[in-house]
């Protein structure tokens, strides 16, 4: 069964991102606990949490993902911003545990200088700082790799789980992975890249497929996301990952933008077009 969804509000309570993602006719899908552009605690009402996973079971709405903040970096060397980022991802964690969210999504953050082994040791050694309730897993989000910040190459995602003690898996982004370098424009492209991924990380630890088109060309390390087949990796490379039999079952969950008359419901039923 096709999962997909987009990454819906809880403006008013949790509860509404379910009724969000039922009107754009979305299966699955992700959600901010808080403000993502502060530091902040869940904003989690008892009452609003449980008719979220209430509404969700009747629904069969799910997996869902909890993005993390923003301001969030595990591959800092600062031993201040380090600790704000790991007391967030435990916020995250037991959020999640709360609302019966399987996943709790973070980017590795930005080295700022201390190197990239250094940071992805930091980045490790950050993540096992966390206590993880059962039924919860940490992804660990492809990037574009811009700047110092790391998760660009795939090698980067596999040594972090390779130096932590944590189980985490993996969401791969369309649109970074396009910026960082890996041409998913065309067929030939797609199968390239989901072959490396497994060499290097193995498809067995995906679990979630962020997708979203890039307004911007291959390898430019610039982030902006496209409507579905409109942007630069296009419906042929968009069709070729929609359908690729290694990510069938992987859940896509949508970041696109709201423009040009287009929203979440207009790419959610594109992704549906595309698949065979």
């Amino acid at each position: 069964m096709l999962r997909v969804g987009a990454h819906t509000s809880i403006a008013g309570g949790v509860h509404n991102a379910v009724d969000e993602q039922l009107e754009i006719n979305g299966n699955c899908g992700q959600i901010f606990s808080h403000s993502p552009q502060v530091w902040q605690d869940p904003n989690l009402d008892p009452e609003n949490a449980d008719e979220f996973k209430s509404v969700s079971a009747e629904n069969d709405v799910g997996p869902w993902v909890i993005h993390s903040s923003y301001l969030v970096n595990l591959c800092t060397p600062k031993d201040d911003l380090r600790e704000k980022s790991i007391d967030s991802m435990q916020k995250e964690v037991d959020a999640a545990d709360t609302l019966d969210i399987e996943y709790v999504n973070v980017h590795l953050g930005a080295h700022t200088g201390a190197g990239v082994e250094q940071g992805l040791d930091n980045a490790a050694s950050a993540l096992d700082e966390l206590d993880v309730p059962d039924g919860v897993t940490v992804l660990v989000e492809s990037d574009a790799g811009s700047g110092t910040k790391l998760g660009g190459q795939f090698e980067h995602l596999a040594a972090v789980r390779d130096r932590s003690a944590q189980d985490v898996e993996f969401c791969l982004d369309t649109a970074h992975m396009f910026a960082a370098g890996y041409d998913l424009s065309t067929p030939a492209g797609v199968e390239e890249t989901i072959d490396e991924f497994d060499d290097v990380v193995g498809l067995d630890d995906l679990a979630c497929i962020h997708l979203n088109d890039s307004k911007h060309e291959c390898g430019t390390n610039k982030d902006e996301h496209a409507h579905i087949g409109e942007g630069l990796i296009g419906e042929d490379g968009m069709r070729a990952l929609i359908n690729h039999d290694d990510v069938l079952d992987v859940p896509l969950v949508l970041e696109t933008p709201t423009e040009d008359g287009k929203s979440f419901a207009w790419n959610i039923e594109r992704v549906r077009e595309l698949r065979d």
